[in-house]
């Protein structure tokens, strides 16, 4: 058997390996349009703010590595042209000779990955304009840095790339300037979670201007939509990628709905003897079961072993993707998988959410806070998604969470994890585990609960409702929930027979917990309609400050 794949960074080489590990007498043919393979795009933006110091690292194999190891023949610097699925061949052009010939294959793999998108702005061709691409686009960005003594820099979307370079040029020494039309970093996180990134940004004296678009790109200037006028001389594009579908244009080989190449379990296209992995491949939600595209190594590398191993005999089949991803802005670590709440709605899923602010260990060795999003459904009890926002802690908890979505978890298996526990690592009651027990007793309706968004929507309504801010005085006199009266938990069960149990009543303290004692309170005296605010007044003011 002749297996040909195009492409060799994480999906093409992560096919050849599976494939020659079940079968030694396959010919394996790659061909490679770029000089690298197999190198790392994730890395870029550390090498170029000096976290890494050789740009080599980033490239640890090289075709005679892969020859020695698995007997695999790849040739870089060429380019497949054309597939002709009827012949089973395709049209290869040697771009360091020129010369062109064309090959036979029995299995044909297109891994053909995804390029930047580079938007329609006048003056986007210059040479101080940048992608953020492939390991000779680092070594030309870094190389322009260096011999033009850049001190300003234009970021052009605030996604994974672009917040990533928008730390590592910071610390590089560039005054950094991050344009997004969106009205929020991240896009993929709900609003009152991007918030928070959006703060940190400033915190570290970045310039960002949100709901804005790029018009014009000079040598020295970057201006936008609204007028506005930027001083910069390196601009670097992070606007998201398209599938590299080129190829297929021509053949019967399907598209799916997100544009990218259609493929079954499998990882097999519409026609016999061809498959398609990588970024160039559509992927498919484990929540919705309905198409999904978000291009990662860690998926490009699971599709490769799929396919290598199903066309070799296996039986391995891809299960879907979560859309997970974590990053690191500066101080603070951002992850998410599974649905945001606004895909959650959109699904048509009636959700219950949850912000828990916690400690990632133990109060006594100053554990640093996270805040917790998690979203469920209320007739299943089924998790749904979850954003992560904080300093430390963060990638354990997000990876259990993923663990868990992965394995259809309802919220109050949550509670019944046997986590780790010791003081360094994190607290008695994980907050994975508290984040269930809560999500739980909200759906049961033990203990509802009510968003900040929620709030400021049936305030600004009109209704009728009976506020508690149940901290110490000073701290409700500094900030609190608009439209609240203090009383504080010592007081309240003595003081509860001023309130009216008729009225639908919100309780809040700092983060939560407080509140939801002061909420049992109440329920216990009578009260028939009591909600704690998720997040307590700390989250009220992060969501009323990313509204302005």
């Amino acid at each position: 058997m002749k297996i040909v794949i195009i492409g060799s960074v994480a999906a093409g080489t992560s096919v050849a390996a599976k494939a020659r590990r079940n079968d030694e007498q396959a010919e394996i043919t790659i061909y490679h349009r770029d000089y690298d393979i197999s190198y790392s795009i994730c890395g870029i933006p550390y090498f170029l703010g000096g976290e890494i110091d050789d740009l080599a690292t980033l490239t640890p194999r090289n075709a005679d590595w892969f020859k020695k190891r698995y007997n695999v023949d790849i040739h870089t610097r060429h380019e497949v042209t054309a597939i002709d699925p009827n012949a089973k061949t395709v049209t290869v052009k040697n771009l360091t000779t020129h010369e062109t010939k064309v090959d036979h294959y029995d299995t044909l793999v297109l891994a053909t990955g995804a390029s930047p998108k580079v938007p329609q702005i006048d003056g986007v061709d210059q040479s101080h304009v940048f992608p953020v691409r492939n390991i000779q686009s680092a070594a030309a960005i870094d190389q322009y840095i260096t011999l033009n003594k850049s001190e300003k820099a234009t970021i052009i979307g605030a996604g994974f790339i672009g917040l990533e370079m928008a730390e590592q040029l910071t610390a590089r020494g560039l005054e950094v300037t991050l344009i997004e039309g969106e009205n929020q970093v991240m896009p993929h996180l709900d609003r009152d979670m991007a918030f928070r990134i959006a703060e940190e940004l400033q915190k570290n004296k970045l310039t960002l201007l949100l709901g804005e678009s790029v018009t014009q790109i000079t040598k020295k200037t970057v201006t936008t939509s609204s007028g506005n006028t930027i001083d910069s001389d390196l601009v670097i594009l992070a606007t998201g990628v398209k599938p590299n579908t080129k190829l297929i244009e021509g053949t019967a080989i399907a598209r799916g709905e997100s544009g990218a190449i259609k493929v079954n379990q499998q990882m097999q296209t519409n026609l016999p003897n061809i498959y398609a992995v990588g970024d160039v491949a559509e992927s498919f939600s484990m929540i919705t079961e309905k198409p999904l595209y978000r291009p990662l190594g860690s998926t490009a590398n699971k599709m490769g072993r799929v396919a290598g191993d199903v066309m070799t005999g296996g039986h391995l089949e891809h299960r879907g993707i979560l859309g997970t991803g974590i990053l690191r802005v500066f101080d603070l670590t951002v992850g998410y998988t599974g649905l945001s709440e606004k895909e959650a709605l959109s699904e048509g899923f009636d959700i219950e959410v949850l912000h828990n602010i916690k400690p990632s260990r133990a109060d006594y060795l100053e554990g640093a806070e996270m805040v917790i999003k998690a979203i469920a459904d209320r007739r299943t009890k089924r998790l749904l998604g979850v954003q992560i926002v904080g300093e430390d802690g963060v990638d354990k908890r997000i990876d259990v969470f993923v663990t868990a979505l992965s394995f259809k978890a309802k919220v109050d298996d949550l509670f019944h994890l046997d986590l780790a526990y010791a003081p360094p690592f994190s607290t008695t009651k994980d907050p994975v585990m508290y984040t269930g027990m809560a999500l739980e007793n909200a759906i049961e309706l033990k203990n509802k609960l009510i968003t900040p968004e929620e709030l400021v929507t049936r305030i600004s309504n009109g209704e009728e409702l009976q506020i508690i801010d149940t901290r110490a005085t000073k701290q409700y006199e500094a900030s609190r929930v608009d439209g609240a009266i203090n009383l504080p938990l010592a007081k309240l069960r003595s003081e509860a027979s001023q309130l009216n149990p008729a009225l639908t009543t919100v309780t809040y303290c700092n983060k939560g917990v407080t509140g939801n004692a002061a909420q049992n309170i109440l329920i216990n005296q009578g009260f028939k309609d009591v909600y704690n605010l998720s997040g307590g007044n700390k989250n009220y003011q992060s969501f009323k400050n990313s509204q302005n």
